[in-house]
Parts: C-alpha cells; structure tokens; sequence
C-alpha cells in the first residue's frame, strides 16, 4: 500500500494517496482514480472492471507535468 507522500500537484496527491474505509483495496473502490506504483514508479488510470488493471499515463491529468520514468 502507498504511504502518503506528495506528487506533481495538489490534486494528484490527493488522487493518489485517497484511501477508502470500506474498500481497502484502491482497484475495488470507484472513487480511486489513480494508482501509482511505489515499486516501479509507475502511474496509471484505475479500468473498474472488477480486475486490477490500469491504464499507464506519461502526464498528469490535472497539470501537465511529465511523470517520472518508470523504474521498470
């Protein structure tokens, strides 16, 4: 699980560090838009369909800024 630290911009720290009380899981909760990946660095759009699945972003959707590479 990601430990609250901060991103490229208020609201994506927001995104990344939301953790829900009913679904300790971020793939099982809808109000979890983005998952980022502490051991490669990777940043993704959460696909809610039932599966731990995301879609791999390169920018941040709220500032524009170019996320890091991925340590992959």
């Amino acid at each position: 699980m990601n430990e609250l630290k901060e991103h490229c911009c208020e609201q994506m720290t927001s995104r990344v560090n939301h953790r829900c009380e009913q679904h300790p899981d971020v793939f099982d909760c809808a109000d979890n838009l983005i998952y980022h990946s502490e051991r490669t660095n990777r940043y993704g759009i959460i696909v809610h369909d039932g599966c731990s699945a995301y879609i791999l972003i390169n920018y941040c959707p709220w500032c524009g800024t170019k996320l890091p590479e991925s340590s992959r």
